[in-house]
């Protein structure tokens, strides 16, 4: 945990699922080699491009010159920025387009952008033709380190985030952290949620080696790798042994309950990120767990500072017009996490901890005691 990776040596993560198994290429600078990469892995393959207007802006050109170079054709499609894309009628907009381009069972969808269009195209590509291979291309830190690995795909739904989807694994993740660096500062705090997450759910020699080098991750340096890469580890590791989420992946939504309800509640806008929105879960959760018992109260200041020093909101009061616009409602967020992913028959599931570096499942949570515990950090 104390040698970072140089910016000049890229590193493969595999993740290994039997005959399903692909790598993530984390590196400086190889968003060139993906032509390559992709006429290596189905020579002949013809491929469309699904990004968003920004990324377009910025890395489509590369990305098209790229695969032009190695010779294999493509074709684009853009969406709006954004999670309004992540709908039913981005869906058929992405769909229409790539039925349009001709995309056949044997071809490739290429995701070039975040966690949207990663989310987005993704499930396009599961449900064309009854299922066609993608690879992944994520611009944001949270895309690298998270939502590009794992299979996860789907849209939202206006009574939750990523209820309509399904598991669809790609075939190959290319995260090249130089595009990383057209994020706003913003834009890139928000992804660094999700790096913390891996430290303190499971990895508390990652959450210390976090504590001491955020700022060189933040400015680029070469901890920025090496962050990446050892949370594309841990996601990886998790994958092989759980792709489909009945038992261990549930850990890797710590934040995520209490996140994704803040998500809808702001109505899936940019008043609050993803990232920020995990931010707030993973201090939330770590305060519940306090006050259950489970871990130290020392220990949840400890994450909640972290993520302070981050740049990140920690508080409900942090999300903009929040206590005055009527969105707190200890009751509204329970509603919607009743629409969790992880709901079993009616029973609330979270991801609790009991110390940096060890969250657990928490089946049938009293739903009594979180609604006084939300009232209570609503009123500050």
């Amino acid at each position: 945990m104390t040698a970072p990776l140089k910016h000049s040596d890229p590193i493969t993560v595999n993740v290994g699922l039997g005959d399903r198994a692909y790598d993530i290429v984390i590196g400086r600078n190889v968003l060139p080699s993906l032509g390559a990469r992709i006429a290596a892995l189905r020579p002949g393959v013809r491929t469309a491009v699904v990004t968003d207007k920004t990324v377009a802006r910025h890395w489509l050109k590369a990305t098209e010159d790229s695969l032009a170079a190695a010779g294999v054709p493509t074709s684009h499609i853009a969406v709006e920025e954004g999670e309004g894309s992540k709908s039913y009628a981005g869906l058929e907009t992405v769909s229409e387009a790539l039925v349009a381009a001709k995309i056949e069972r044997n071809d490739l969808v290429i995701a070039l952008g975040g966690g949207v269009v990663g989310d987005l195209a993704g499930f396009a590509a599961s449900i064309l033709r009854r299922g066609v291979d993608f690879v992944q291309v994520p611009t944001s830190l949270l895309a690298q380190v998270d939502s590009s690995v794992g299979g996860k795909t789907g849209i939202n739904s206006p009574q939750g985030k990523n209820l309509i989807g399904a598991f669809h694994q790609p075939v190959l993740v290319v995260a090249d952290t130089a595009v990383l660096d057209t994020l706003s500062p913003r834009q890139f705090r928000a992804g660094y949620a999700e790096v913390a997450k891996y430290g303190v759910l499971g990895d508390a020699a990652f959450f210390i080696w976090l504590e001491t080098n955020h700022a060189d991750i933040m400015r680029g340096g070469s901890a920025r790798e090496h962050a990446i890469a050892t949370s594309c580890r841990a996601k990886a590791g998790v994958v092989s042994r759980d792709e489909r989420e009945n038992g261990e992946r549930a850990l890797l939504n710590l934040g995520h309950t209490f996140g994704h309800a803040l998500e809808a509640v702001t109505g899936f806008s940019d008043r609050l990120y993803h990232g920020e929105g995990v931010s707030i879960g993973m201090v939330l959760a770590a305060e519940f767990s306090a006050q259950l018992g489970m871990i130290a109260a020392d220990d949840a200041a400890r994450v909640e500072r972290h993520l302070i020093d981050a740049g990140l909101p920690t508080r409900l009061q942090d999300i903009a017009g929040f206590t005055q616009e009527g969105l707190a409602d200890a009751d509204r967020l329970m509603a919607l996490m009743a629409q969790d992913k992880k709901v079993k028959r009616g029973k609330l599931t979270f991801i609790l901890l009991e110390a940096i570096g060890q969250a657990v499942i928490a089946n049938d949570v009293d739903p009594a005691t979180v609604r006084d515990f939300l009232h209570r950090k609503l009123n500050g």
